[in-house]
């Protein structure tokens, strides 16, 4: 499996700004050869009318997971990483606190990228899994 580049926390971080990451709190923690972990609190940014973690939260942190992975490993000037398909399980509920998500790539191909996101919480229990497939687009 490819070796993603490498790129220091805080220049991840500053390229939230004036994004639904910011927004949501999301913030980058760790990267390793093949992963990338991030998390995002559990408050009223990221709860549902009933108050719990929401599910599209949970999606979004995800996907921008899986899209970083992806653009640690693409020369950006030649490919855009897209998302195409994510899919999620929601396992247990979150009322506050903070999520960790952490990408692991399951197939880095040409055209396509497949990573799994595992959601935890602080006690270290799965809060969803999730499968985002990225497309990898030539840039015109």
């Amino acid at each position: 499996m490819a070796k993603m580049r490498s790129v220091s926390l805080e220049v991840l971080n500053s390229g939230v700004k004036n994004t639904m990451m910011e927004s949501l709190g999301i913030r980058f923690i760790a990267i390793g050869e093949d992963f990338v972990e991030a998390s995002m609190p559990v408050d009223g940014r990221t709860h549902q009318p009933a108050g719990i973690l929401h599910g599209g939260a949970s999606c979004a942190l995800a996907e921008t997971l899986g899209s970083i992975g992806s653009s640690l490993l693409l020369n950006l000037d030649e490919f855009s990483p897209v998302g195409l398909e994510i899919n999620a399980n929601h396992i247990r509920p979150m009322m506050t606190g903070e999520v960790i998500g952490r990408a692991e790539p399951l197939h880095i191909g040409r055209t396509t990228h497949i990573w799994e996101i595992r959601i935890r919480n602080q006690e270290d229990k799965l809060v969803c899994i999730s499968r985002l497939t990225v497309a990898v687009v030539p840039k015109r």
